[in-house]
């Protein structure tokens, strides 16, 4: 089995608009999110191994550090046979039911001694 990295992506402006959406009908769609996210991974818990949220970030860069921004939104580590079968298993999931949303699936490879 090969390990991926999944990054589940959604632009910081989609998600600022969604704070600004009716309360009511906001839980009512975030409420059926989880339930479809759950049975989502319920479906597919033999290829996952960790799943995570993604918090505040910092860059760090030659000059120093500071705040930043990405389209982040969660993680997850899965286990496939192929890189084509893990990008697969992600079609149709519920977290592509959110405008402008993405997955990305990168294959995960030792690194190889420097010295």
């Amino acid at each position: 089995m090969t390990r991926f990295l999944v990054l589940y992506l959604v632009p910081a402006s989609v998600i600022e608009d969604w704070a600004r959406t009716d309360p009511a009908t906001r839980k009512e769609a975030e409420d059926k999110m989880k339930a479809d996210w759950a049975k989502w991974m319920s479906d597919h818990a033999a290829m996952i191994t960790e799943t995570g949220a993604g918090g505040k970030t910092k860059r760090v860069v030659h000059s120093g550090v500071s705040d930043a921004r990405n389209d982040i939104h969660l993680y997850s580590f899965v286990e496939a046979e192929s890189h084509e079968a893990a990008a697969k298993a992600f079609e149709g999931h519920p977290h592509l039911r959110i405008p402008r949303s993405s997955i990305e699936v990168m294959e995960i490879r030792p690194l190889t001694s420097i010295s």
